[in-house]
């Protein structure tokens, strides 16, 4: 149960004190084993919201609702804390009959959900959760190929939607048949004016923008089949429109590709602001700009680790931090860890999407433990 303490106010000296509102949640009684989190001195982490099979990126409305897309469960969630706890009171499913929904976003009152090969819009939606209509094809022209076809969606500060289309492969060149392969893409929300906008991209599922400099900073996949420890994932910045990141030619700035990189030298493109772990599968990148975590915070991108699947054992699993000065990076460290027991291998959830709420809190999605965690300063 909540506790809510109310403000009050004292006129004596004329000063007014005022005590903040504060909500105190009973301890999680769930399954989920959220004690074995490591999180730095001061932060707290508690679940928002369980049962959510397969949740991936989130997307808030203007009205408070939260938008959840999955991959493999074919289904979209619209997900509501009515009472203002900070845990989820109400879900709902929106449609359950679609093909990879991972990529969703949110613009003027309406929710984007990206398909392998088609962008949905669902107009007014928080006016319509209850009954569902038909929704609006933007576009169904993009490859069907499914190997790094799911999409990662978001809407630029030019007011277009961003649109990656990963690679058909672990390792291939596929650009002769569909320019598109390997790319970012960007258009107008009715879906016109659509363009490449980077290059040489693997697997993207995850960006954002600098709130400072406006620019797309991405993570990247990095191959496999290379061993255990390269070629490396990335985390990237675009300082403008064309530039080329690598693949399949060069991988981490560095490492030629052995069957591309005889092709083209690693100096042809653009290293990467942070090399990351082998296989650590970065997903979502958001810079904070919030007023919970301390101002030091401001300093980082903060990068979900989803975890390898093929290293002879795992890595990621957490959620990581590169620490910036400027636009370099000069440290790569842990902000949270124990999802994954190193000594047994056995992890209990894969960190997938990040979406900070207003008071400043960070929202977590899990693909693997099916939940959504909220993360928040208390101080020391």
């Amino acid at each position: 149960m909540a506790v809510i303490t109310v403000s009050l106010f004292s006129c004596k000296d004329n000063v007014e004190e005022k005590v903040e509102e504060k909500i105190v949640l009973e301890p999680y009684k769930g399954p989920l084993p959220i004690q074995n989190l490591n999180l730095p001195e001061g932060f707290k982490i508690d679940v928002f919201a369980e049962g959510i099979d397969g949740a991936r990126s989130m997307a808030m409305g203007d009205e408070g609702t939260l938008f959840v897309g999955t991959r493999n469960e074919k289904t979209v969630y619209a997900i509501k804390d009515t009472d203002g706890d900070y845990r989820a009171d109400r879900i709902m499913i929106l449609d359950s009959t679609l093909e990879v929904p991972n990529g969703i976003a949110f613009r003027d009152g309406a929710l984007f959900v990206a398909q392998v090969d088609r962008l949905l819009r669902y107009p007014n939606i928080e006016a319509n959760l209850e009954i569902i209509s038909e929704p609006q094809v933007v576009y169904e022209d993009y490859p069907t190929e499914f190997h790094h076809g799911w999409k990662y969606i978001a809407f630029g500060p030019d007011g277009k939607l961003y649109v990656p289309v990963g690679a058909p492969c672990n390792i291939c060149d596929r650009t002769v048949e569909d320019e598109r392969f390997g790319t970012i893409t960007r258009m107008d929300p009715d879906g016109s004016n659509r363009e490449i906008y980077a290059h040489g991209i693997r697997n993207t599922v995850g960006f954002t923008w600098h709130p400072e400099t406006a620019e797309l900073w991405f993570t990247d996949n990095g191959r496999d089949m290379m061993g255990d420890d390269i070629p490396p994932c990335e985390l990237n910045r675009v300082e403008e429109a064309g530039q080329h990141f690598g693949y399949p030619f060069c991988h981490g700035g560095t490492i030629a590709d052995p069957e591309f990189g005889a092709q083209r030298p690693c100096s042809d493109f653009v290293p990467p602001v942070q090399a990351l772990g082998a296989h650590v599968a970065p997903l979502a990148v958001k810079f904070y700009r919030g007023t919970n975590f301390p101002d030091s915070y401001r300093k980082y991108a903060f990068i979900a680790e989803h975890g390898s699947w093929n290293r002879s054992s795992k890595v990621g699993y957490k959620i990581s931090l590169v620490k910036l000065e400027g636009n370099t990076s000069v440290g790569y460290d842990t902000f949270i860890d124990g999802w994954l027991d190193e000594a047994t291998q056995q992890a209990f959830g894969r960190p997938v999407d990040m979406l900070f709420l207003e008071d400043g809190s960070m929202l977590i999605s899990d693909d693997f433990g099916d939940a959504i965690y909220r993360v928040w300063y208390e101080g020391v």
